[in-house]
């Protein structure tokens, strides 16, 4: 690392206490680099050691080098205080540019975490709107509330439309699940509601 940075000094402790006994010896930290390898961020030993060294030092960025990328595991890093979490599979040169960012005021996750959140976010809206493919963002509002028994005024109200707005997404609702009134009309989007969100729950089990 000394190799890759020769404008910082680096230094190596076999632990946190280790470095608290000479720290008096060397010049203000920049950055703290917690190696963790292969244990896990929740393990009160893992995320106390976090947390103590991030409220301690304060605008000092505290980095994790770990074995794993896990999404769980990165996410639960910055939340107990880190300002960057670097998986052990980055060549030293790229971890000491990551170092620099978080130095700089940064912060540093893999973008493994940014698929991973990606992905989240995208099952996240799919269970939350089963019917997307088949109503737009407008009217499925409207078809929620349709769903609660909810009368064209107080829909309008709730929505911010005019009330005449609201019939005519209505009708185009009907039109879309073939239904007559109001009544059949409901009848059908919770059949459609319940077909959708058992077609979700077989997906996920497959993956």
């Amino acid at each position: 690392m000394a190799a890759h940075k020769t404008d910082l000094l680096i230094l190596a402790f076999g632990s946190i206490e280790e470095w608290k006994q000479k720290c008096d010896e060397y010049p203000p930290l920049s950055a703290i680099l917690l190696n963790i390898g292969g244990k896990k961020i929740d393990e009160p030993a893992v995320s106390g050691q976090i947390r103590s060294l991030a409220a301690e030092f304060g605008a000092i960025p505290v980095i994790i080098l770990a074995d794993s990328d896990d999404f769980g595991q990165i996410v639960k890093a910055i939340e107990y205080g880190a300002k960057g979490y670097i998986p052990a599979s980055v060549s030293i040169s790229v971890c000491m540019e990551l170092i620099a960012l978080s130095v700089a005021g940064g912060v540093f996750v893999p973008a493994s975490t940014l698929f991973a959140m990606r992905h989240l976010l995208e099952s996240s809206n799919t269970t939350a709107r089963p019917l997307a493919g088949i109503f737009t963002d407008r009217q499925a509002e409207v078809v929620e509330a349709l769903r609660r028994g909810k009368a064209n005024k107080i829909i309008a109200y709730e929505l911010n439309l005019r009330e005449s707005t609201v019939k005519v997404h209505v009708r185009n609702i009907m039109k879309k699940v073939k239904a007559t009134n109001r009544t059949e009309v409901v009848f059908k989007l919770n059949d459609l509601f319940q077909n959708s969100i058992s077609g979700v729950s077989a997906n996920k089990t497959l993956c």
